[in-house]
């Protein structure tokens, strides 16, 4: 398969089929099933908000193999945590907007 049809077929981003080709090891202008999840994988790093530093890191042990579980696993929890104190957050500005809100309504 090629870029193009990648591009057309499963809407990757070009942005991310480049940053794939940074981390392909043979470089050649073929994509198989593999490359595929290898960019599918790139597509869900981005979208639970890693940045691209964060998604190079991750990619590159992903592709060491089994061995680096643990710190894969490890970075993903420290994006939940981050993710969670987010929602916190907002959580927290949602209670003072109701309550202001609140406060116009009586």
């Amino acid at each position: 398969m090629t870029e193009t049809e990648i591009i057309e077929h499963y809407q990757i981003p070009l942005e991310i089929i480049q940053e794939y080709e940074i981390l392909k090891s043979d470089h050649s202008d073929a994509y198989d099933e593999q490359d595929i999840s290898y960019l599918s994988m790139l597509v869900t790093l981005h979208s639970i908000g890693f940045q691209q530093e964060e998604t190079m890191a991750y990619m590159r042990l992903l592709l060491e193999g089994e061995e680096t579980k643990s710190q894969r696993l490890q970075m993903l929890n420290q994006k939940r945590e981050e993710t969670l104190k987010k929602i916190h957050e907002q959580e927290a500005q949602l209670d003072q907007l109701d309550y202001l809100r609140f406060q116009i309504n009586q």
